[in-house]
C-alpha cells in the first residue's frame, strides 16, 4: 500500500511542477473563475464546447500541488467528452471526496484516482475539488465565482 501511496503521490507532484493544459485558451466560449478562500487558490477554466463535446479544456492560476495537479488532470480527463458526462463526472468525483458513503469506481476515474487519499485531509478536500467547482459554473454558463465555500 506505501507503494502505491507514494506512487500517487509522485503523480500529483508532477502535474503540479509541470502542469498539462496550463494557459488562456483563445477561442473559449466557456469560462469561469475560481477561488478557495481558505488557502487563496485561485484559478481560471477555459473550455471549448462544440456540439455538447468538450473539444478543448486549458486553466490558469495559482494555487497549492494539489490544486494545480487536481486542475491538470481534469483538463486531461474532460478533452472529448460530452458535457453530460463531465457533469457526471463532476458528480462522482465531489461525492467520493465528500460524502463517507460514496462508491468509489476506480475505473470510471481513472488517472484522477491519484486524488483520493486527499479526503484523508479534510482541509485539502477543497483545495482538489476547487477546479471541479469552477468545471460546475463554466458548463453552466453561470458567469459567477466558483467558491469551495
Amino acid at each position: 500500500m506505501s507503494d502505491l501511496r507514494d506512487l500517487y503521490q509522485e503523480v500529483i507532484f508532477d502535474h503540479n511542477r509541470n502542469p498539462r493544459n496550463f494557459g488562456a485558451l483563445q477561442g473559449a466560449n466557456r469560462l469561469a473563475r475560481g477561488h478557495n478562500p481558505l488557502c487563496g487558490d485561485q484559478l481560471t477554466l477555459y473550455l471549448k464546447v462544440e456540439d455538447d463535446v468538450i473539444s478543448e479544456a486549458k486553466f490558469d492560476g495559482h494555487g497549492c500541488a494539489i490544486s494545480t495537479a487536481s486542475a491538470s488532470l481534469m483538463t486531461e480527463r474532460l478533452k472529448g467528452m460530452k458535457v453530460a458526462d463531465a457533469e457526471a463526472l463532476f458528480d462522482s468525483f465531489h461525492d467520493v471526496l465528500t460524502k463517507d458513503d460514496a462508491p468509489v469506481d476506480a475505473a470510471s476515474l481513472g488517472k484522477l484516482s491519484v486524488l483520493l487519499g486527499v479526503k484523508e485531509y479534510p482541509a485539502r478536500v477543497k483545495c482538489a475539488t476547487l477546479a471541479w467547482h469552477t468545471l460546475h459554473a463554466a458548463l453552466g454558463n453561470q458567469g459567477e465565482m466558483a467558491s469551495t465555500e
